[in-house]
Formats: structure tokens, sequence, C-alpha cells
């Protein structure tokens, strides 16, 4: 079942210790297919090194479990939030990665200081409040999705949409970003590190420093995206 879905996703999941951003299992990728409603995700606690396209778990968005011989991620009520409220999501990453992870420990949003991140988000990229004890005894994966979904419908009506900037802080606890595909999810989470070290960076620099101007942030953010993007080939 989702043969190519399987393996694109197993292939997403291998990107994450190739490119620094896990420590052993700490991480997992999944990607939707919505003609069917359902999606696959990387089994839990299972070593990077001896995942096959077989042991991604296909899921449905009540959260139940399809096709699959493991439990899937402990995310996933996290991940079936995040896909039923946005349809525009495609594929989904968690990770801890040192500097966004650190930042989210510190119950922090990331600022725009420079034209790198408002290159790939646009602008600040956001931290969700932290869980309440009731929230986590009650359902803790699914009310972080829940969370961080309440957030977004929060941006959405001022205007952000959901893919302009693909990336969440959940306080306290670990990033996730999203794209159009696992594999465009995955790129997010490298850009999103990359981003959260500038910032760090930029403040023991520079403990006054201000974001970038917005004029400059909406520069850099539509020559990449939209009907007027200029950057690169046609």
């Amino acid at each position: 079942m989702l043969e190519e879905l399987k393996r694109e996703v197993w292939e997403a999941n291998l990107e994450l210790p190739k490119r620094g951003l896990i420590t052993y299992t700490w991480g997992n990728v999944s990607g939707i297919d919505r003609s069917t409603g359902l999606f696959a995700i990387k089994p839990s606690g299972v070593e990077y090194d001896s995942l096959t396209p077989e042991d991604m778990v296909i899921v449905d968005l009540q959260g139940n479990v399809v096709e699959g011989k493991y439990r899937p991620s402990s995310d996933t009520a996290t991940h079936v939030v995040l896909y039923r409220d946005f349809p525009q999501i495609g594929g989904i990453v968690h990770t801890h990665s040192v500097w966004a992870a650190s930042w989210a420990q510190a119950a922090r949003s990331i600022p725009c200081y420079g034209t790198t991140q408002a290159d790939y988000f646009f602008g600040e990229i956001p931290c969700a409040r932290p869980l309440t004890h009731e929230e986590i005894e009650e359902a803790y994966e699914r009310n972080t999705g829940v969370v961080m979904s309440d957030l977004l419908k929060e941006r959405a009506a001022k205007g952000i949409d959901v893919l302009a900037v693909p990336a969440m802080l959940c306080a306290h606890h670990g990033p996730f970003t999203w794209g159009e595909n696992a594999a465009k999810a995955v790129y997010n989470a490298v850009v999103l590190e990359e981003v959260a070290k500038m910032a760090a960076n930029t403040e023991s620099i520079n403990p006054k420093c201000l974001p970038a101007p917005q004029y400059m942030i909406d520069k850099h953010y539509y020559r990449k995206h939209g009907p007027g993007a200029y950057y690169g080939q046609k």
C-alpha cells in the first residue's frame, strides 16, 4: 500500500542523520497522500541504520494504523492534527536539532535578523506556548498539535500563510517543520537549524540587535516566493 509514498518518506527520514539534525532516534518524518487521506510515518524508536521503506507505518487521519508491523512514531498524534487542520501540508518533520531545540527550550521565537532567514521564512519563526499540566496528562502528543494549530490559525487570521513560515518551535520541547511533501519538510528543517544558529550567534555578538526591517524581509521573501519571484532559473 502506498509504496511510492513509503519510499519517499523513508528517504526523507534518512536525510535527518545525514544532515546532522538528529541523535540516535530523536526525530521523525511523515508524508501524506491526500487522495486517500493516509500518511506514512517512521516507526517509533527504530534505528535509522536499519530502516527500510517497508518499515514505514501507514496511518489514517483518525490516528489508526492501517498498515505496518511496527508502532508508528510517538509523535503521530501531533502529525494527525496538523494534517487534518491544514490541507496545504504534505510532509512534516520533528527533530531535536541542537540550535532550534535550544530556542525551543528557552521558549523563544526566533527573530528574523537577516536575509538568510527571510529567504525561506516570512519573518519570525514562532514558538508555541507551553502545554499545561492538564494538557500533558490528557493527551500530550495530540495537544502538542492542537497548541501549534491554534497559533497557526491565529497567524493565518493575520494573513500569514502556513507555508510562508513552515516551522514552529514547541516551548521546552523542539522544532517542527513542514512543506508540500516530506522532502521539502526536511529541507525546511535543515534551513531552520542554520538560521537558529545564526540568530543565536547574532545575539551573542550584539545583545541589543534588532530584527531586520520589514521591507528587507519582504524583498528577500518575495523574490523567491509568489508570482513575482525572480530568484533562480525559470
